[in-house]
C-alpha cells in the first residue's frame, strides 16, 4: 500500500503505526519469524535496527558476549528489503548512527564522535554539516529513512556514564549550533533527524539504560540550560524529538516519574509551552529505567502513549500494547498521533532514489582528515617546547595499543626508540624527553576509562622524573584520572583513527598547528 493511502487504515491498524520494535541484524531465524508476524499481523509503523541482542545497551552492560559478523552490512541490507517486501504498509526504518553506521554495523564508515566535532572552531561547522550529510547518504543508500541523532544534551557532568563523548560539549550555544549543523546535513541527504534526549540528559550520573537519573534543578535553570537546544531546534523545524528516561521533578509537577511517562513534561512543556507540533519518540522502552515498572504486558506502552509519545521505540509488547491503547485511548489521541506519523512518512518516502548520492571510496576518510586537522588541540605547553624533542634525544611509549601510526609517521622523519607499555614489564627510560601516546581502552568514565591504577601511576611518575609530552587519542575527560601538573605538553587528538594519528604526527613534527578548542572542562 502506498504511504499516501495510510489514512484508509482501520483504528487498530493506525495504532500499529505507533510501534517501532527493535530489529536485530544478527538474529536467529526464530526471532526473525516473530518480527515477521508483527509486521504482517499488526501493521507496525517501522523498525529500529540494532546489531544484536547482546549488544543492546541494557544487555551490553551485563557483558554478554558480542559475536562479530563481518557481513553485518550485507545482512542489514537484506533484512530491510525483506521486511519491506512483507509489510502491508511501508515501514519507516530508523537506526542510531550518531557517528555513522559503524555505531551498529561492522566494516562501515565511522565518523568522529560528537565530542570531537565539538572541538571544531565555530567557523568550521560546515565540516559537521558534511558529516551529517555523509552519514545520511550512507543510511539512504541502504534504505534507512531516519537517523536517531544528533544528541543535543549539554554534557555538564564529567562523570556522566551514558552521554559524555556523545555530546558536542558543555556550552549550550555551541552544542546547539553544532547539533543543528549535523541535523541540517542529515536533511540535505534526504534522511530524517531527531534531537535527543528531551528535556536534557547531560547533567546526570546514572545510565538510564540501567537506572533512572534524577535532575534536581529549578525551572529557570532547566529552561536556561537543558531546554535551550530543543527550543532552538523547534524554531528550526526539527522532524522529531526523543524523550529521555529521566526524572525532572520541577517539570513533572513534583512527581518522581520518567519524562517518557509524564504528561506534564511531554504535553505540558514540550507541546504546550514550547509549541512542538511534530513527532515525539520515546527512548527505548526496553531500558531498565522503565521496562520493569509494570507487570501487566502492554501497560507500559499505554502509559507512554497516553503521556504523549507518538512513536513507541523498542516496545517488547507490541500485541498487548496495541490492545491496551485501543481499549483506553480516545479517538482524538489516536488520530493526532497517527497524523503526525503519517506526515513524517510522507516526508521520508518522498525522497527520490535518484537524488541519493552513491557512496565513493574513502570519502569518509577525506572528511575525517579535515576534521582531524581542525580539532587537534594543545591545552598545555607551547609548540616551541616540542623543539627540544628534535634537538635532543627522546624516547616514545605507546600506552593502550601494541603500536601506533602516530609513531610510525614521526619515525619517517626522526630516529627515536619506541616502546609499547606493558604493566608486567615497565621499561626504564634513559632519555630526559619522553613522548607518550595514550589510547584509553574506553570512551566512558566507568573504571577510569579502562585505565588501571598501575598505568595511571606510571604516567604520573614518568612526568615527575622526565620532560613529558602527552598526546591523548581519546576522551578529554581522561585527564581527570591522573595528575597532569608535571606534564609539560598536553595535546588532544580525540580519536584513534589513522587520520587523527597522522595529523598528530604532523603536529609533533611542526608541520601543522593546533586549531581546535576543547569542548569540555577536563
Amino acid at each position: 500500500m502506498p504511504v499516501d493511502n495510510l489514512k484508509n487504515l482501520s483504528k487498530r491498524e493506525k495504532i500499529g503505526q505507533f510501534f517501532f520494535p527493535a530489529a536485530f541484524i544478527n538474529d536467529s531465524q526464530e526471532e526473525i519469524r516473530r518480527l515477521e508476524t508483527l509486521i504482517k499481523n499488526f501493521n507496525i509503523g517501522g523498525l529500529t535496527f540494532f546489531h544484536s541482542r547482546a549488544s543492546a545497551a541494557t544487555n551490553f552492560e551485563g557483558k554478554k558476549k558480542i559475536t562479530r559478523n563481518e557481513n553485518s552490512f550485507q545482512r542489514l541490507e537484506e533484512l530491510i528489503d525483506h521486511y519491506q517486501s512483507i509489510a502491508p504498509t511501508p515501514l519507516l526504518i530508523s537506526i542510531d548512527a550518531e557517528w555513522g553506521l559503524a555505531m551498529r554495523v561492522e566494516n562501515t564508515p565511522q565518523y568522529p564522535y560528537a565530542l570531537t566535532l565539538g572541538a571544531l572552531p565555530d567557523n568550521q561547522n560546515e565540516l559537521i554539516f558534511q558529516t551529517g550529510k555523509q552519514i545520511g547518504n550512507d543510511l539512504a543508500n541502504i534504505g534507512i529513512h531516519m537517523n536517531l541523532a544528533p544528541v543535543a544534551d549539554i554534557n555538564m557532568n564529567p562523570n556522566n556514564p551514558v552521554i559524555g563523548y556523545r555530546s558536542f560539549g558543555e556550552n549550550k550555544e555551541k552544542v546547539t549550533e553544532k547539533a543543528l549543523s549535523f541535523y541540517k546535513g542529515t536533511k540535505e541527504a534526504g534522511v530524517l533527524g531527531c534531537f535527543k534526549h528531551f528535556p536534557g540528559h547531560g547533567d546526570t550520573n546514572v545510565d538510564s539504560h540501567l537506572g533512572l537519573p534524577v535532575i534536581n534543578k529549578s525551572k529557570a535553570e532547566i529552561h536556561d540550560q537543558e531546554l535551550y537546544p530543543f527550543i532552538k531546534a523547534i524554531e528550526s523545524g526539527i522532524d522529531s524529538i526523543m524523550i529521555g528516561h529521566l526524572v525532572v521533578p520541577e517539570l513533572s509537577n513534583a512527581q518522581h516519574i520518567s519524562a517518557t511517562l509524564s504528561k506534564d513534561i511531554i504535553k505540558g512543556v514540550l507541546r504546550e509551552r514550547l509549541g512542538f507540533g511534530s513527532v515525539v519518540i520515546s527512548d527505548a522502552l526496553n531500558m531498565h529505567s522503565v521496562s520493569k515498572l509494570y507487570q501487566e504486558k502492554g501497560l507500559l506502552e499505554w502509559k507512554a502513549f497516553d503521556a504523549g509519545n507518538d512513536i513507541l521505540c523498542f516496545s517488547e509488547n507490541v500485541e498487548e500494547g496495541i490492545r491496551m491503547i485501543e481499549k483506553n485511548a480516545s479517538d482524538q489521541q489516536i488520530e493526532d498521533s497517527f497524523n503526525r506519523i503519517w506526515k513524517m512518512k510522507q516526508k521520508a518516502f518522498s525522497v527520490q532514489k535518484s537524488s541519493i548520492l552513491p557512496p565513493k571510496p574513502d570519502t569518509h576518510s577525506v572528511l575525517n582528515q579535515k576534521i582531524a586537522q581542525q580539532t587537534i588541540t594543545m591545552i598545555k605547553g607551547a609548540s616551541e617546547t616540542l623543539e627540544k624533542f628534535k634537538t635532543e634525544t627522546f624516547e616514545a611509549i605507546c600506552i593502550g595499543k601494541p603500536s601506533c601510526t602516530f609513531f610510525d609517521h614521526i619515525a619517517d622523519n626522526i630516529n627515536f626508540k619506541k616502546y609499547s607499555y606493558s604493566e608486567e614489564d615497565i621499561v626504564e627510560h634513559n632519555a630526559k624527553n619522553i613522548l607518550i601516546a595514550l589510547f584509553p581502552p574506553s570512551v566512558k568514565p566507568i573504571h577510569n576509562f579502562g585505565l588501571d591504577q598501575k598505568t595511571i601511576e606510571y604516567i604520573q611518575n614518568l612526568s615527575k622524573l622526565n620532560r613529558v609530552t602527552l598526546y591523548l587519542f581519546g576522551n578529554p575527560y581522561v585527564l581527570r584520572v591522573f595528575n597532569t601538573d608535571h606534564i609539560e605538553n598536553i595535546i588532544l587528538a580525540y580519536q584513534d583513527f589513522t587520520e587523527f594519528q597522522q595529523v598528530a604526527g604532523q603536529h609533533f613534527l611542526g608541520k601543522h598547528n593546533t586549531a581546535g578548542n576543547i569542548p569540555v572542562t577536563p
